[in-house]
């Protein structure tokens, strides 16, 4: 999220913690978490216990709560794969409600709590259905296999896949110790199948992410790069200078000055490739 302006109303971080598998079988297990538990806990404690589904989701900040509001996803994996189902309290009457991941409408980096729903609901729960033998390794999205390679690993693990993912993130982006950011800023656009050919006669070397038959995803930070925003610095803004959809706060910018940088972002990348970009975060002022 990004707040825009000052922010003088009260907060209420959801903290309730809590980690522990309800209900398993010879090949999956299904874990109830906390709301307030820290997302990347939550992989790390998985990975101990050989629960495999979330390893593509190391390091991902923010608490388990958000996950299925934004359905977190990287490297070839979202939250919905592995989505059993959450607790919620509903803020006018405080009853609880179980949603079903029919019930979430998820999208991509999107859900129900995004949109038809949006603020009606606090998330306390989430369950997850993952396995505990067989599992099934996603490491064919950007460079997990070439990490691994690298490590020297020829036969993966979950904890294999988490530890290169780690390796990659690390490497490209900002500690938010260290460098405020705005995160993945923008969503990776998905486009026709027939106007990507169009644009890979322009742009060769443009890659792509086939979806289906008929669409293509195309990596924002590509676009943001070629547009000439990477590591471009605009006073206290820019985009970072390994990673150019992670949006950089200098030290002194205002939420404000963020967003018109990225507003700046978005029209230089349409007025260059013709793509609206459109913002991963949710805006608040």
């Amino acid at each position: 999220m990004l707040f825009q302006d000052d922010f003088s109303r009260p907060v209420v971080k959801i903290s309730i913690p809590g980690i522990r598998i309800i209900e398993e079988n010879e090949s999956t297990a299904i874990v109830s978490v906390g709301a307030g538990v820290v997302w990347h806990d939550l992989v790390m404690w998985c990975i101990a216990n050989n629960l495999g589904g979330i390893e593509n989701l190391s390091l991902i900040p923010g608490l388990v709560g958000a996950a299925p509001i934004q359905n977190i996803g990287a490297y070839g994996v979202e939250l919905k794969d592995v989505f059993h189902n959450a607790i919620a309290i509903g803020k006018k009457n405080g009853d609880s409600k179980i949603f079903e991941a029919d019930d979430c409408a998820f999208g991509y980096r999107d859900s129900i709590f995004k949109n038809e729903i949006k603020d009606e609901y606090v998330i306390t729960t989430v369950r997850f259905s993952l396995t505990k033998r067989d599992h099934q390794l996603k490491i064919g999205y950007g460079a997990i296999q070439e990490t691994l390679d690298q490590m020297q690993v020829s036969t993966p693990t979950i904890n294999d896949i988490a530890r290169a993912v780690i390796r990659i993130r690390r490497s490209k982006l900002p500690d938010p110790e260290k460098m405020g950011n705005a995160g993945s800023f923008f969503k990776n656009p998905i486009l026709p199948i027939s106007l990507i050919k169009k644009l890979q006669d322009a742009y060769p070397s443009m890659p792509t992410y086939e979806l289906d038959s008929n669409f293509s995803k195309v990596p924002a930070g590509w676009l943001i790069e070629h547009a000439g925003f990477k590591g471009k610095r605009n006073g206290s803004v820019g985009m970072h200078e390994k990673q150019a959809l992670v949006l950089v706060n200098y030290g002194n910018a205002t939420g404000l000055e963020l967003w018109e940088h990225a507003q700046y972002v978005m029209k230089g990348v349409h007025s260059k490739f013709g793509i609206e970009l459109e913002p991963e975060v949710n805006l608040i002022h």
